[in-house]
């Protein structure tokens, strides 16, 4: 069913001295690469390297924006105004997007990133916020945001705003029924490498997904989240391309 769907993964999140993720061993893997722009994580030089990663293996780049939180993660959530947060957008967007664009790259999306992007998900306000601030860059951008059940309004709404919209899901997490993500702080929140093939086999061949409860939920996805954050991500990573192909 989704033969086209993508694979993305959140990148660049390494900083200073302090390494994270194995960006060199997915980057070859993925379509799409959801880059750091300091908010949370990545610097100057990580940016430029991540970037170029990106060029070599002709990987889709997306800007990975964040709330204003090295020190946690980008998992806290920051209660802004709206104008603020727009602010705050743009200065990452145009991070990447100008340091790209110096490599010969295009940015052609937007991932916001953590507590930013659950918080956007789980509020109407800051949905639209987030989808005016995209919509108001100076060039086209795509918005990437979970495929949930309420992406007929999700839709509806970046209509409104001439947005084009990029629906997600995620491959080792698990779903409530309204198509949403159970918090990391349940059991049971992320899946095994098992479990995680099974999710995107049943995402390919149905369009759907099993949640928590048991219960079958439909999902129209164009792209699947993956992580490379450790060896056995990267393994899993693998088995899903090879999945991928053999369709």
């Amino acid at each position: 069913m989704h033969t086209l769907l993508k694979l993305n993964c959140d990148l660049g999140e390494s900083f200073g001295a302090w390494h994270m993720g194995l960006d060199s061993e997915v980057m070859p893997l993925i379509d799409q690469a959801n880059i750091a722009c300091g908010f949370h994580a990545g610097d100057p030089t990580v940016l430029v390297r991540t970037l170029t990663l990106a060029k070599q293996h002709q990987v889709e780049i997306g800007a990975h924006p964040s709330y204003d939180d090295r020190q946690g993660f980008g998992r806290r959530s920051v209660k802004m105004q709206a104008e603020e947060l727009k602010h705050l957008l743009w200065y990452q967007i145009a991070a990447v997007d100008g340091v790209a664009k110096s490599l010969g790259l295009e940015l052609s999306y937007v991932k916001p990133h953590g507590a930013l992007y659950n918080d956007m998900m789980a509020s109407p306000a800051l949905l639209d916020t987030v989808m005016r601030t995209v919509a108001s860059y100076h060039k086209p951008l795509k918005l990437m945001l979970l495929a949930s059940t309420f992406a007929p309004e999700h839709r509806q709404l970046a209509k409104g705003y001439q947005l084009e919209l990029l629906f997600e899901a995620f491959a080792d997490r698990r779903y409530k029924t309204d198509g949403s993500l159970t918090p990391r702080s349940q059991a049971g929140s992320v899946l095994g490498h098992h479990s995680a093939l099974e999710q995107v086999q049943l995402l390919l061949q149905n369009g759907a997904v099993v949640s928590d409860t048991g219960e079958k939920v439909a999902l129209v996805a164009d792209t699947l989240c993956v992580h490379g954050d450790n060896p056995e991500a990267v393994v899993l990573v693998k088995s899903i391309r090879q999945l991928l192909r053999d369709r």
